[in-house]
């Protein structure tokens, strides 16, 4: 096997924070397509992107001829829009300001005959500029942007293994536009006390009713300037008693206050012996953390699913 598809990738902020910043303003203007072409699923789900084999995808929307997709390609940096006549248009992913990235993209959508538009303020950001109107941005680098990318393939795989232990409601594995995160959250099937957070250029509504169940939530976050960190989180909504204190793996991890979740920053897994086990003890030992607290109806809720990896070669880690 090549080596670079078994390596965790070293990832540094400063590196590619400029890219970063670029690319996250690309996806929430596809995420919003999908938003607007997509019928609401509850908390959201129906936004988000998902992991592809080349890069970050929207997955099937309907439009008035079928359907369409649109897939960031982070291996040949393109960004491709194919829809179910055989149509297929392209834009290449280069340093390109975001005004001009929206331009090219809804000309290439009306090229296809695919009627959409967006809400163009961008959303969960403080002090956002409008799409059509952000020469700001214009950063690209392909390096950066795909060991970023391959990053959240492993972390894929692990998020992936970790949901199979839950049979109660869980979320697919998937990519919120809003915060550039991957995340994966488990439900213990009891309402929520009414959230009472917010964000910029978001409605209460949608934030509420996101939060409207009991959770416990893992995921995966590039860094910001406050905290210029790759890290993995993993939150309780509502936080219950004593979660905060409980003991988690890696020795690494630790709970903010500031951000009120467990933290565990990527350059401890990806330096780790082992970064599938040392992630899995932080997705398993948080969720057990919200869990105990919470009082989580665990018997019912989680299972083992061995029995069936053995007998029918599901995925295993080895294969």
């Amino acid at each position: 096997m090549n080596k670079a598809t078994t390596t965790w990738p070293a990832l540094s902020y400063a590196d590619w924070k400029d890219t970063l910043a670029t690319v996250h303003l690309w996806t929430q203007i596809v995420g919003k397509i999908r938003l607007r072409k997509m019928p609401w699923l509850n908390h959201s789900w129906h936004v988000t992107l998902y992991i592809s084999p080349d890069g970050l995808g929207t997955g099937s929307m309907p439009y008035q001829h079928g359907i369409f997709d649109i897939n960031f390609d982070f291996i040949h940096h393109r960004l491709r829009i194919s829809t179910s006549n055989g149509a297929r248009e392209e834009i290449p992913l280069e340093p390109v300001t975001v005004a001009d990235f929206y331009k090219q993209l809804f000309g290439k959508l009306a090229q296809l005959d695919i009627d959409v538009s967006i809400h163009d303020m961008p959303a969960e950001l403080p002090n956002a500029i409008p799409f059509p109107e952000d020469t700001v941005h214009a950063s690209y680098d392909k390096a950066r942007m795909a060991d970023y990318w391959q990053a959240m393939v492993k972390i894929y795989d692990v998020f992936t293994r970790f949901r199979t232990r839950f049979t109660g409601k869980c979320s697919p594995v998937h990519f919120f536009w809003g915060a550039f995160d991957l995340a994966v959250t488990r439900f213990s099937g009891r309402d929520a006390p009414l959230h009472q957070g917010e964000a910029p250029n978001m409605p209460a509504a949608v934030m509420q009713e996101a939060y409207s169940k009991e959770v416990s939530s893992c995921g995966f976050w590039p860094g910001n300037d406050q905290y210029p960190h790759a890290a993995f989180y993993a939150y309780a909504y509502p936080a219950p008693d004593g979660f905060a204190d409980q003991p988690v793996k890696p020795a690494a991890a630790f709970f903010s206050k500031e951000m009120g979740e467990f933290l565990l920053n990527y350059e401890d897994v990806q330096q780790s012996a082992d970064p599938f086990v040392t992630l899995m003890d932080f997705l398993q030992t948080t969720y057990e953390a919200a869990a105990n607290t919470a009082q989580w109806d665990r018997k019912h809720l989680e299972c083992d699913l061995s029995h069936y990896e053995l007998e029918y070669g599901c995925f295993r880690r080895d294969s």
